[in-house]
């Protein structure tokens, strides 16, 4: 049985790799999402990502709908408590923004879809620079005073508001950011190294990267000379074009053969032994593609593999 790993100052405890929810309601329909959920809870998975926008985005969509098809779930398998689900605020249609009343509000809504009476890890999902931390913290205190949220953490949020939330937070005694989420893989390093970084190590935040597969870059599936067809291939396929991206995919090529390991696995590896990683998400729209990414709880890479990637990372 896989080891979970306590999620920061927090008394939660997860599996190494979260699952994100992004893809339920979109390219994963009600039964696919089920299938997805019950295949990674099976294999020891038990850290659930998702936000209350989820999928906003797709036509014919008001947001909501991956915390509607994860309540469902979680009441017919009546597994709620085995499972941290984590949820995210700014971002739905009818809840945007960081002011206090929005926060309680969307908290409230993300409770009634997920069908549960309290949110374990609960994100601002994209900073808003023009709310104060004080009203902030404030609001997301009185959601953890009330029992509706466990732990706290910001997503997509600069090192000099984090700080400021921390030191508010610690000052004034009230509920402390336990997790930090930011865009963080082998493609994309600055967007967290650096003071970001520090900011998390400083104060023991656990960090829980997003776009840890690089929309999918990072699983090998894009090569020069071939076509990829989803949502997402664009995004991903610009990486080929760029000697980091060559180097990454050398590099991953290599070292996924030596593990006998998909390159997926290897990439997730990486990013898991990264100072203050926690756990990297990713998403899964079939049960096929979740054995790769359970991988990473079963693969531990040697110094020499991790500084080749970070190498040929640079």
């Amino acid at each position: 049985m896989t080891s979970l790993r306590k999620l920061g100052s927090s008394d939660l405890e997860v599996f190494p790799l979260a699952l994100g929810g992004n893809v339920f309601g979109w390219t994963a329909d009600e039964a696919t999402s089920f299938a997805v959920l019950d295949a990674y809870t099976a294999a020891g998975g038990n850290f659930v990502d998702t936000a209350d926008s989820y999928s906003s985005w797709v036509d014919g969509n008001s947001g909501g709908e991956s915390e509607t098809i994860i309540g469902k779930w979680l009441a017919a398998r009546g597994n709620r408590d085995d499972v941290v689900i984590a949820t995210k605020v700014s971002q739905h249609p009818d809840f945007p923004g960081l002011t206090a009343a929005n926060i309680k509000a969307a908290a409230d809504a993300s409770l009634k879809r997920l069908g549960t009476d309290r949110i374990d890890l609960y994100y601002t999902h994209f900073d808003k620079t023009e709310v104060p931390v004080e009203e902030i913290i404030g609001a997301l205190d009185e959601l953890v005073k009330a029992g509706k949220v466990r732990a706290i953490g910001a997503s997509n949020i600069s090192a000099a508001r984090l700080s400021e939330s921390l030191a508010f937070s610690d000052r004034e005694g009230l509920a402390r950011y336990a997790a930090l989420q930011p865009h963080y893989n082998l493609v994309s390093r600055d967007t967290y190294e650096g003071e970001l970084q520090a900011v998390a190590s400083r104060a023991g935040l656990a960090a829980v990267p997003y776009y840890a597969l690089a929309s999918g870059f990072l699983t090998g599936k894009y090569r020069p000379g071939t076509t990829v067809e989803g949502a997402r291939a664009a995004g991903a396929g610009k990486h080929l074009d760029t000697d980091r991206g060559r180097k990454v995919l050398a590099a991953l090529d290599e070292i996924a053969e030596s593990h006998a390991a998909p390159v997926a696995t290897i990439a997730l590896a990486w990013l898991a032994a990264q100072p203050t990683v926690t756990a990297p998400i990713a998403s899964a729209r079939t049960v096929e593609q979740l054995p790769a990414l359970l991988g990473v709880a079963d693969v531990t890479l040697t110094e020499e593999e991790l500084g080749r990637l970070t190498e040929a990372s640079a």
